[in-house]
Order: structure tokens, then C-alpha cells, then sequence
């Protein structure tokens, strides 16, 4: 069933933006084309009670390849935030995205000449990782800057090549205070965004998916030290594509 709240939204989304021409003049609402009966209910309202012409104007809706949005009400939000999604998770997730997806990523989210932009997506098996790579570096410089997205990509390369510790893999620093009061791995991960939870730190333990400075993780309570944290501090694995190193404060 629906909630009042979806029930009502268009009416709520329409209003919303006869609140905003009346304050501002706004008369042009932009969104994805799944937006676009709401945005016409707004254009329509303030015809309505204002006599004036409001407008809407839809983009392509950047799904998967098999039909699910990427948008912030899916499972593993993509932000735009660096304090909320660092330049390298960012990084890492357009590194790692469906080979099926990488050419309409690269035509809908870089200023690539669209002869370039074919010829990646047309590479095929290993090869297709260039593509991935280009499409990477590009939106995060976008988004965060070239410097930051070269940082990312050397990151990236050192943990992947095995070059071992790198100034740019996202870091958190954890105080003598902190570690007496719950020194636990799985408490850090989730503190990292590791993971959403500890009993989700816990199950990937528990699974053998994760790593401490390339040792794996056999108890679910493995608890950090002082000493584990100084110098490069504790590189912290789950899986094959995440990572983070946790230091003494």
C-alpha cells in the first residue's frame, strides 16, 4: 500500500514549487524523467492560482543495466559529499561498475568526445578496465578536482598493484581515548563506513572477508592496539574493494 506521504507527494512537490515562484520567480523545475508528473502538477498549480507560465525540463534517469536507479534511495548511496563519500570510495565505485554500464556512464557523466566514448565502451574482457578507469578519473575530477582524483587513482593503483601503504587511502585517526573505550575492529569498521553495522563487520569477519596489514581476521572481537596504530597504522580490507587505515591520533 502507499503512505499518506506518497500518496500525497505530488500535491506536497507542487505546492513546493508555487512556493518557490512566488519567493524567488522560479519557473523552471529540472529533474529526472521519473519526476516529470510531479513537476507538471507544480507548472499546472501556479497557471492555476498565479495566471503565470511555469516550466519543467527532465534529464534521462541514470539507471543500471538491468533497470535499477542509482540515486540515494538505493542500497549504497553514492554522495557527492566528500564527508560523507570520500574522493576514493567515489573513485572506487565508478571503478567498479558493471562492464555493461560503462559506456552510457561515460556518454552521460564526462565531456569525452563521443568518438572516444565508443571506443572504450566497445573494449571487451580485461580491456574494458581502461574504460573503467577513464570513466573513474573523470567524473571524480568533476566532482572533486583534478588533484583529488589523481590522488584516488594512485591510491587505487598502489593497493591494487601491491605497492603497499599510500597517503591517499582514506584514513581515520583514533584517539588513546577512543581505543579504551571500545578498541574492536568491527566497532571501527562501521565508525568508517566500512560497513552499515557492526553485526554486518561481524558476519564479513566471521566469513574470512577481512584483512588486517594483509593478515586475515579470524575473531570476531580482534580489538586494535596503540602499538598496531602507530606509524602507517592498521590497513584495514574487506573484501577486494574496500579499504581503510586506521592511525593514532
Amino acid at each position: 500500500g502507499l503512505s499518506f506521504l506518497e500518496f500525497t507527494y505530488m500535491l506536497m512537490q507542487s505546492y513546493d514549487f508555487l512556493e518557490l515562484f512566488k519567493k524567488y520567480g522560479c519557473r523552471l523545475e529540472m529533474g529526472g524523467n521519473d519526476q516529470w508528473s510531479n513537476m507538471l502538477g507544480g507548472a499546472d498549480l501556479i497557471r492555476r492560482k498565479e495566471r503565470e507560465n511555469a516550466f519543467a525540463c527532465t534529464f534521462q534517469l541514470l539507471l543500471t543495466h538491468d533497470g535499477r536507479k542509482m540515486g540515494k534511495t538505493e542500497k549504497g548511496a553514492l554522495w557527492l559529499d566528500a564527508n560523507k563519500c570520500s574522493p576514493y570510495d567515489f573513485y572506487q565505485y565508478w571503478r567498479n561498475v558493471d562492464d555493461a554500464d560503462v559506456e552510457k556512464c561515460l556518454g552521460l557523466l564526462t565531456f569525452l568526445p563521443m568518438d572516444e566514448v565508443r571506443r572504450l565502451g566497445a573494449l571487451q574482457g580485461s580491456e574494458i578496465n581502461e574504460a573503467k578507469r577513464v570513466l573513474a578519473f573523470e567524473v571524480t575530477k568533476l566532482i572533486h578536482g583534478e588533484e583529488e582524483a589523481t590522488k584516488a587513482q594512485q591510491a587505487a593503483e598502489a593497493l591494487f598493484g601491491g605497492a603497499g601503504m599510500d597517503g591517499n587511502i582514506p584514513t581515520m585517526e583514533i584517539s588513546e581515548a577512543d581505543l579504551a573505550a571500545d578498541a574492536r575492529l568491527i566497532s571501527w569498521m562501521t565508525r568508517a563506513g566500512m560497513t552499515k553495522s557492526n553485526g554486518e563487520a561481524r558476519k564479513a569477519v566471521q566469513q574470512g572477508g577481512v584483512s588486517v596489514n594483509g593478515e586475515k581476521i579470524a575473531d570476531a572481537d580482534f580489538a586494535f592496539t596503540a602499538e598496531m596504530l602507530s606509524g602507517e597504522g592498521a590497513l584495514v580490507k574487506k573484501g577486494k574493494k574496500s579499504f581503510q587505515r586506521f592511525v593514532k591520533a
